[in-house]
């Protein structure tokens, strides 16, 4: 942009925030939400809608969000579209990166400016950058580490900001659920938003199901309770004797964020115990991972990732296509799966690995988001799926 010396009313465009990635680009635009700076990966997300719960997703930990829809925030935030469990915990993403700036909100639910609510929530955001650009060079190149900054003086520490992007190591290796994990167990019985109705309650549960927290949603504890689980919720730490002393009908995988072979290291011991000992099992997304980790497999960094709501899914067992939501960076590789790991689900944009089970047991799990929050809901069927698995456990 050029100014303009000589025209005292030409409009000061002082950037007021930059997003400086670890080659040493620079970005600037305009700064919203908190002020400070924060380093992380820098993903995009395109989905059109649910910008509250996609960054109140603990599984976005140590991510910086690019939105390819260019109007975020028109709808202004609520409490009730919080997907973080965990409120002591760190919020989802580190930051947000947006096309245009914030318009005032127009819906009859919104509470609050998103720009309140990000500084509430110490979220800090950049607009006025061409985010398909971005988005573009992310596809090109792969999900970059980069710095955000915001300051309203418009005064930054360049060469600093450029040395911290430079020296993050990013997510391989690194475990991120102690920071979004519960810290204590707790009982969870919150069903589905019913429209002009709100939550209900689950208060004749048929099943007593473990979920253990790896950066778990509020939206998939609510599908649980509302297909007859009685839901505890236990932390990512939590011994396989002590879940299993539950005497669970079923255990759940939840999805979260960062490396899952780093978090495997203590997660997979459990999740082989609580195979061998014949519990209906389901896995989400880092559940997903993990569960594949446990009975042999390797994961692997993708290149972009899968970040959205219209992300086409084929189940091979039925042939059928699901619109999914999803939110990974990290894949199950499909040709490490051992004997008794049948693949289930495939990704029709890359062919990647979306679903597995493991022969003659109750054990299956999904790469995406059956939850929907926010998306298509093309795959509720599976919280079903797993309620009816342990019905047939319990019978039999």
């Amino acid at each position: 942009m050029t100014q303009h010396d000589n025209d005292p009313a030409w409009p000061d465009h002082k950037p007021t925030a930059l997003l400086v990635l670890a080659d040493g680009t620079v970005l600037e635009g305009f700064g919203l939400g908190a002020e400070g700076h924060a380093v992380g990966e820098v993903c995009f997300n395109t989905a059109m809608t649910g910008y509250e719960e996609i960054l109140t997703d603990p599984s976005y930990a140590g991510q910086l969000i690019t939105f390819t829809f260019p109007h975020i925030g028109n709808v202004g935030t609520n409490e009730e579209d919080i997907e973080t469990v965990n409120m002591a915990a760190t919020p989802g993403a580190r930051g947000v990166i947006l096309r245009t700036a914030i318009t005032d909100p127009s819906n009859y639910r919104a509470t609050k400016h998103l720009d309140q609510w990000l500084k509430a929530r110490g979220i800090i955001g950049l607009s006025g950058i061409d985010t398909r650009a971005l988005t573009a060079l992310i596809r090109s190149k792969g999900m970059p580490n980069a710095v955000i900054a915001h300051a309203k003086s418009g005064e930054f520490d360049l060469h600093g900001l450029k040395e911290e992007a430079r020296e993050w190591p990013g997510l391989e290796g690194m475990d991120l659920v102690p920071m979004v994990t519960s810290g204590q167990r707790f009982t969870w019985d919150e069903t589905p938003w019913v429209w002009d109705k709100g939550f209900g309650r689950q208060n004749e549960p048929e099943f007593n199901v473990v979920a253990i927290d790896y950066g778990i949603k509020r939206n998939i504890l609510r599908l649980l309770a509302g297909v007859g689980c009685k839901v505890t919720v236990v932390p990512a730490t939590t011994s396989s004797e002590d879940i299993l002393a539950m005497k669970p009908d079923g255990v759940f995988l939840s999805n979260g964020p960062g490396d899952p072979a780093a978090t495997g290291k203590y997660a997979v011991p459990v999740i082989q115990d609580v195979i061998k000992s014949g519990t209906p099992t389901f896995g989400i997304c880092l559940g997903h991972q993990m569960l594949g980790l446990a009975v042999g497999a390797k994961t692997k960094k993708m290149h972009q990732g899968h970040h959205g709501a219209n992300h086409p899914v084929k189940d091979e067992t039925t042939g059928k296509v699901e619109i999914t939501s999803m939110n990974h960076g990290f894949a199950v590789d499909e040709t490490t799966l051992p004997k008794g790991a049948t693949q289930t689900h495939i990704s029709l944009f890359d062919g990647s690995n979306c679903g597995i089970q493991l022969d003659g047991k109750p054990v299956f799990s999904v790469q995406y988001h059956p939850e929907a929050s926010p998306g298509p809901r093309d795959s509720h069927y599976l919280f079903q799926r797993f309620a009816d698995l342990m019905r047939q456990n319990k019978s039999a």
